[in-house]
């Protein structure tokens, strides 16, 4: 008899999202396929394995395409690609980036309802794309989640990166990392938005790397600081934290800042640099 082993969790999420996006209660479904809830569970949690023509009648009862079920066992879950390679526009022009379809469905619903108020019925209904649409695309909500967090790093990185290389000295290379770092989460406030408030939501392996960029920002920012107390920009010394303290203003205007409100985002930007560099003490 040919198993089909849930392995890593790969098939038994996959017949868990088609349930969820079916309707389907994990007690229906099992009922329907003659078996215990308790061995449902366990074959959605890769407890157990599965045989092909199990797999292909669960797809018949989700009215799911069976390969979608059979082929999640043979391939991992693609790496999320960079949808912001090689930029070569400046770091204060924000164009609409080049964002699929899917992706787009995913930003609106996470920051309308939440990533778990979000199903992805609604994301495919945001993205014009039938449910197995979406699945055609990417295998669970879990990997949208991660590839609009890694979009918005990648995108928030080369910006950071190149605003501060573009400063000349101690002064002006901090002025200019506080206002990319402030404009960012203006301009890019949908995508700000969901960074503040789904990193939660993110599993373990897929935290731990984003949560790694996100210090990656910080300790930027940190060195800038320390190398300008180096040569005697900030007088008297920073408190250890406002570096901290700095880019926790920045990225609370994800949480607060309308594009359509009465200030630009380039005009809060220069505001909360100019905010950073008192906090630090730096000298004009």
């Amino acid at each position: 008899m040919d198993l089909a082993t849930t392995e890593a969790d790969g098939t038994g999420r996959l017949v868990r999202t088609r349930r969820e996006a079916a309707g389907v209660s994990l007690r229906q479904l099992a009922t329907r396929l003659g078996v215990s809830p308790a061995t449902m569970s366990a074959i959605e949690r890769g407890r157990t394995p599965v045989t092909v023509d199990r797999l292909r009648r669960i797809a018949e009862l989700l009215d799911t395409p069976p390969e979608e079920l059979l082929g999640s066992r043979r391939r991992a879950i693609p790496a999320a690609a960079s949808t912001v390679a090689s930029p070569t526009g400046h770091w204060r022009d924000f164009a609409p980036l080049p964002v699929p379809a899917v992706l787009q469905g995913a930003i609106r619903a996470f920051v309308a309802v939440g990533y778990h108020g979000a199903s992805m019925r609604l994301i495919a209904q945001l993205a014009e794309m039938s449910v197995p649409g979406v699945y055609h695309h990417v295998p669970s909500k879990q990997e949208l989640l991660v590839r609009v967090l890694d979009l918005t790093m990648d995108d928030l990185i080369w910006r950071l990166e190149q605003a501060r290389d573009e400063g000349g000295e101690g002064r002006e290379r901090l002025a200019l990392l506080i206002e990319a770092l402030a404009l960012f989460h203006a301009r890019r406030n949908d995508l700000a938005f969901i960074g503040a408030s789904e990193m939660r939501s993110l599993e373990p392996a897929s935290y731990r790397r984003i949560a790694a960029l996100r210090n990656r920002v910080q300790r930027m920012l940190d060195e800038e600081v320390e190398s300008a107390e180096a040569v005697g920009v900030i007088e008297p010394p920073s408190p250890p934290d406002a570096g901290k303290a700095i880019s926790t203003m920045c990225t609370s205007l994800a949480q607060w800042f309308h594009p359509e409100g009465p200030r630009t985002p380039e005009e809060i930007a220069a505001e909360y640099s100019e905010l950073g560099l008192r906090m630090l003490g730096v000298r004009r």
